[in-house]
């Protein structure tokens, strides 16, 4: 019998991932382009800056992971500055009337109540399931004390800028995107 042979593999290599277009363009574009990129996303002028000064990033998934640290690190004030920057979900013009009233009326109670627009991340709402999902989530958020509720806005907010970042650097040429001056 032969002694059985142990193969020794060589332990392959991941390849280098390349950034997108949009990424590379990100990452090599001005200070004040970059940044103006990023308040498209998020309303805070801290957070853009901060997040602009880390570039370049390997990959989106860093940036991504970028824009959460910075976000996480809002000040009271810098968060207000961000929802402030922020307009509500609204509908397609279609829409009915009355659904338009009904967001409406929903939205002026949320904003008297907490004093900024209602922010909410619809990535993964069907488009028809907007308007219920919109209404379903001020309704319970309503209930939410002052304090609460901006933890959630805060969150609301992280989600809605991750996937404007990811919109945004998807972008494969400077047509792609004409309102963001990457």
């Amino acid at each position: 019998m032969r002694p059985s042979t142990l193969h020794h593999t060589r332990a392959a290599i991941p390849a280098q991932r390349h950034p997108s277009p949009g990424l590379q363009r990100f990452n090599t574009a001005s200070a004040d382009t970059a940044e103006a990129a990023l308040l498209a996303c998020c309303g805070s002028h801290r957070w853009a800056r901060r997040v602009a000064a880390h570039r370049p990033y390997p990959d989106l998934d860093s940036l991504l992971a970028a824009a959460d640290e910075a976000s996480y690190d809002l000040s009271p004030a810098e968060l207000s500055e961000a929802l402030a920057d922020e307009t509500p979900p609204g509908l397609h013009p279609g829409a009915p009337a009355a659904a338009h009233t009904a967001l409406r009326a929903a939205q002026g109670a949320y904003e008297s109540r907490f004093g900024h627009a209602f922010v909410i991340c619809l990535d993964r709402v069907r488009p028809a399931e907007h308007l219920d999902h919109v209404l379903a989530g001020i309704r319970s958020r309503l209930a939410h004390d002052p304090d609460e509720e901006r933890a959630v806005a805060a969150d609301e907010l992280r989600s809605l800028a991750r996937g404007r970042i990811a919109h945004l650097m998807a972008a494969s040429g400077p047509s792609d995107s004409p309102s963001v001056p990457v």
